[in-house]
């Protein structure tokens, strides 16, 4: 079993796709990693040998950026946003989207489901 990051790869999967599993880690950098590492990006997980796992480890340490303190950066970032009291912040704290979309008839996703509306009492 690979385990970089603290995270456990699949090992049945493909080694370029298996370390899109580390947050932080899409296609693009998993491949470059790998030429570092000099090894084929065709590889499974499980025929990895504790050489190149350790390679692996050793690159991604070097560049820094993954799990634990890029989700520790990203929420600071989230935060001096909101302290600032800047526009993406304030959207930031009202759960709203944040990048200019429409939130009249969308946007479902970052407000929740809808809340029920409150019926007019019929009139007596």
């Amino acid at each position: 079993m690979a385990r970089i990051a603290g995270v456990d790869l699949p090992r049945q999967k493909r080694v370029e796709v298996g370390l899109t599993y580390i947050y932080g880690i899409g296609v693009a950098r998993s491949n470059s990693i790998l030429k570092k590492a000099g090894i084929e990006p065709a590889v499974r997980v499980k025929d990895l040998s504790e050489e190149e796992v350790s390679k692996i480890a050793k690159i991604l340490d070097g560049e820094g950026g993954v799990e634990g303190d890029l989700r520790k950066d990203v929420a600071m970032n989230i935060k001096r946003l909101m302290e600032v009291g800047s526009y993406r912040g304030l959207r930031h704290r009202r759960n709203l989207p944040v990048r200019g979309q429409r939130t009249h008839t969308n946007a479902r996703t970052r407000k929740g489901p809808r809340r029920a509306m409150i019926r007019n009492k019929a009139k007596v």
